[in-house]
C-alpha cells in the first residue's frame, strides 16, 4: 500500500502565538511533518530555544518577535519569512489573550487588550499575507476563534464578542476567497497559559474549575494539521475541538 501523500512538506506556515500552548504545539508538529515553520511571538528567548529544538531534531524553524497588535511588526513577520523560504504558504493566526471578568468591574483597559490581540491582531495577519497569496495564486490563512465564539459564558463577555469577531471574518474572508483557504479553529478547554493574566480573583477560579477536564495543546495542533494537509481544491473551513467528558 503507498504511503498518503503529504501535503504539508516543504510548506512555509507562520505561527503566532507560538512561545507556548497551542503555538508551539502546531509548530513542532507541522516541523515533524517536514514544514517550514516560523514562529512569531513576543517572548523571543522562548521563541528561540522552542526553534533550536525543532532544527535539532531535523526540522526547520526560522523564530521572530512579533507585536500582534501593530500591522508593521506583522508585515516585517511575513517578509522575513517570505525571504527566507520563497514563498508563504499560510499563516495561522492563534495569538489571543483571555482577561476574563464580569462586565460590571469596568476593566476597561482589558478590553482594549482583548480587541487589539484578538480581532486586529487577526486582521494584521490577515492583511500582511493577502497581497502576497494573491501573487501566489493561494495560500491558507488558519484564526483560531473558540468555542467562545459559539456560546456566550458569564464573565466572559468582551472575549465571546472577541472571538465571535474571528469567526465572522474568517467566514467573510472565506466567502470572498476562490483561491485562498480559510480555516477557523474553534478549541474548547485547553490547558494553556491563556487566561493566565485574569486579573478578578472569582473568573480565575471559574477558569480552573473549567480546566479540571481539558484538552492538551496537541491535540489543536492534530486539527491545524488536518486543516493544512488537503489538497489544494478541499478548504476545512471550521473545526471545533472538546473534550470528550467536557459540556463547555
Amino acid at each position: 500500500m503507498s504511503n498518503p501523500i503529504n501535503h504539508v512538506e516543504n510548506k512555509t506556515v507562520i505561527i503566532t502565538g507560538a512561545s507556548s500552548g497551542i503555538g508551539e504545539a502546531t509548530a513542532r508538529l507541522l516541523a515533524s511533518r517536514g514544514a517550514n515553520v516560523v514562529l512569531g511571538a513576543r517572548r523571543t528567548e522562548r521563541l528561540d530555544e522552542i526553534a533550536t529544538e525543532i532544527e535539532a531534531a531535523g526540522g526547520r524553524a526560522m523564530a521572530r518577535s512579533v507585536d500582534v497588535t501593530n500591522a508593521d511588526s506583522v508585515e516585517a513577520l511575513v517578509y522575513n519569512a517570505n525571504n527566507l523560504y520563497g514563498r508563504v504558504d499560510a499563516i495561522f493566526n492563534n495569538a489571543g489573550v483571555m482577561p476574563l471578568a464580569p462586565m460590571s468591574a469596568l476593566k476597561t483597559d482589558e478590553w482594549d487588550n482583548m480587541i487589539n490581540v484578538n480581532i486586529r491582531g487577526v486582521l494584521n495577519g490577515i492583511a500582511a499575507v493577502l497581497p502576497l497569496f494573491e501573487q501566489q495564486g493561494g495560500g491558507h490563512v488558519i484564526n483560531t476563534a473558540s468555542i467562545a465564539a459559539h456560546n456566550v459564558y458569564s464573565s466572559a463577555a468582551v472575549y465571546c464578542g472577541t472571538k465571535y469577531a474571528v469567526w465572522a471574518i474568517s467566514e467573510g474572508l472565506r466567502q470572498e476567497s476562490t483561491n485562498v483557504r480559510v480555516t477557523t479553529i474553534s478549541p474548547g478547554v485547553v490547558e494553556t497559559e491563556l487566561g493566565h493574566d485574569i486579573s478578578d480573583p472569582n473568573s480565575k477560579e471559574l477558569l480552573t474549575q473549567f480546566r479540571q477536564i481539558s484538552l492538551t495543546p496537541d491535540a489543536i495542533a492534530r486539527a491545524v494539521l488536518y486543516a493544512l494537509d488537503q489538497p489544494a481544491d478541499v478548504d476545512i473551513n471550521e473545526v471545533i475541538v472538546r473534550p470528550t467528558a467536557s459540556a463547555f
